[in-house]
């Protein structure tokens, strides 16, 4: 592949002229993709053909070459089809106003290999909220099925790690169940759990101590809402951020409640947050079951509650990996290394020691 002089692609093959390519060759499939203007194929392809250039590195085997509203794919006859296939997409998400982007691209490709039921460009424009020039919505299978299953049950459990959105699209369903008036207020909790500080050590009022284990559940008020709207919406009670402990007592009719870290809750305060749920309301119970802050010989309650309510009707389970983690790349590869880390010493455990290892001499 090289750079013409009008910065357009041409294909030196060694064989016939440049811009050729050897459509006899066993083994080759040739594609010609036509757009119906430049505009078209800039969408498609990215701006400075970014969106081109992922797809050239995930099929390396493969020659493009750009000609006018043309785009030309030669390659083996088992990825041709795939990248036709991806194209397809590309056009159907610019068809309703997508931008392409590397990252959708990632997206794209990663529902195209899980060969679900469902259509890419169905999941990648299932706008869930527009708020300040910005559209949530789900990026990936398990959480365009975890979003579903917001809708169709009263009590859904989002369990996954960090990044996987578990928590952001929870909030993203409160708000928009708020909006059509399907609920009349958002109630938010938390567990205060110490992580190394002593509440009572901290400086400051007990909201002050309380804070910031809130902090990110107001960071993503803020990304949905009007920031001058929340704290008039907080005073009149349509919006409630507190400790789980605040739960206890209380009967919670006709609100969308989210519990998230749950897996720092122990089996009763698991029960008892559950047994809060009124008429009209929708609970949201999202947490890390790899992510335990409980002190040592605690059982988390996000880790047994599975069991207890499992087959129990309009109760859903949705779990989320490291292939849903939507922040920056490493994150996912960061999730992935620690799970590989944790089956290792799992193993470890397993494994009878050696006379070595026992100190024991022969």
């Amino acid at each position: 592949m090289t750079e013409s002089a009008n910065g357009k692609r041409r294909l030196t093959t060694g064989e016939g002229i440049a811009g050729e390519f050897p459509h006899t060759l066993p083994g080759v499939r040739t594609e010609v993709v036509l757009f119906d203007n430049s505009d078209q194929m800039v969408q498609s392809l990215g701006s400075h053909d970014e969106a081109l250039r992922y797809i050239e590195e995930q099929f390396p085997a493969v020659n493009f070459h750009v000609r006018g509203n043309e785009l030309t794919i030669s390659g083996p006859s088992s990825d041709v089809p795939r990248i036709m296939r991806l194209l397809q997409e590309v056009r159907g998400l610019v068809s309703r106003g997508t931008v392409i982007t590397p990252a959708v691209l990632q997206q794209l490709v990663a529902l195209l290999r899980s060969q679900s039921m469902q259509n890419p460009v169905d999941v990648l424009t299932h706008d869930i909220l527009s708020s300040r020039g910005r559209t949530i919505r789900p990026k990936t299978l398990n959480q365009k099925n975890y979003v579903d299953a917001i809708d169709d049950n009263t009590v859904i459990f989002g369990i996954g790690p960090a990044g996987t959105g578990k928590t952001y699209l929870a909030m993203a369903k409160a708000v928009q169940a708020l909006q059509q008036k399907e609920v009349s207020r958002i109630i938010l909790t938390r567990p205060a759990v110490e992580a190394g500080e002593r509440l009572g050590f901290l400086p400051g009022t007990l909201s002050d101590k309380i804070d910031p284990y809130l902090r990110p559940l107001y960071d993503a008020l803020h990304d949905m809402m009007d920031p001058e709207s929340i704290p008039r919406l907080m005073a009149a009670g349509t919006i409630e951020v507190a400790p789980l402990a605040y739960m206890r007592g209380r009967t919670l009719n006709d609100a969308f409640i989210i519990l998230d870290e749950a897996q720092n809750t122990t089996p009763e305060q698991m029960k008892m947050f559950l047994t809060r749920l009124g008429f009209g309301s929708k609970m949201v119970v999202t947490g890390d079951i790899t992510q335990v802050d409980l002190p040592f010989g605690t059982r988390s309650g996000l880790r047994i509650v599975e069991e207890i309510l499992q087959g129990i009707d309009d109760v859903s389970f949705s779990v989320l990996d490291a292939a849903d983690v939507v922040r920056h790349r490493l994150v996912g590869d960061i999730v992935n290394a620690y799970s590989l880390w944790d089956e290792r010493q799992r193993s470890r455990i397993k494994q009878p020691a050696t006379k070595e290892q026992r100190g024991d001499h022969a």
